[in-house]
């Protein structure tokens, strides 16, 4: 089935949630390619629950992580357009609502490959032949709780279709999608696919509902 036209229209929800991305509408010289931008401080969820869609019968699996909110707006039009399940990442210890800190933080993680631990109970993959997976770009690679969920999880993606989608801050994928391949390799999954990515900035996630729904039927038409 085509993506659907409703995924044309504004999504500003996730499950029934609310999505609040604190960049949106800033100017270029405001955003200055996502420096500085804030969170709530809870990787979006200080007001609701991390997102949980799963049914029984979905063969798509958008899985998530997003510590502004551009990210999860994606997702949102995504499932909106996919009609998928979702599943968001978290992690034990929330990166910090104050950019520069979480910039610490992460560069402490990267340069020491000790990534966040997740909070969240993965279900079994074993029904699902297309994975979404979604994240913000950090210093030109993947969000570390990306990271740390392929490195955990990334046997159970063995013969899934790999759609990588990602945010960044106008300077594109970096080598996340080498970093996913390699990644899985490392954990033994085997005979993947992968679509060409959908890459958006960050401070135009709200206005991406065409260029995602037209993302989507070229996954489709792949799976």
């Amino acid at each position: 089935m085509k993506a659907s036209q409703e995924s044309q229209k504004k999504v500003t929800q996730l499950a029934g949630q609310p999505i609040k991305a604190f960049q949106l509408g800033r100017s270029a010289r405001e955003w200055q390619h996502g420096y500085g931008t804030p969170s709530d401080g809870a990787d979006t969820n200080q007001q609701h629950q991390p997102t949980w869609q799963l049914t029984p019968t979905a063969k798509q699996l958008i899985i998530y992580f997003s510590r502004s909110g551009s990210t999860e707006l994606v997702a949102s039009q995504l499932a909106a357009a996919t009609q998928a399940d979702v599943l968001e990442l978290v992690v034990k210890r929330p990166y910090s609502g104050n950019y520069l800190e979480t910039l610490r933080r992460a560069n402490t993680e990267r340069e020491t490959e000790d990534y966040p631990e997740l909070a969240l109970r993965v279900p079994d993959l074993a029904q699902y032949t297309t994975i979404y997976l979604g994240y913000p770009i950090w210093a030109m690679t993947l969000s570390h709780p990306m990271t740390e969920f392929l490195t955990t999880y990334g046997r159970q993606l063995t013969g899934k279709l790999i759609a990588p989608f990602m945010t960044e801050g106008g300077y594109g994928q970096g080598d996340s999608v080498e970093r996913i391949q390699a990644i899985l390799r490392g954990q033994g999954a085997r005979n993947n696919r992968y679509t060409r990515p959908l890459v958006i900035d960050g401070n135009r996630a709200d206005q991406g509902t065409q260029q995602v729904a037209t993302w989507a039927n070229h996954v489709e038409a792949m799976a």
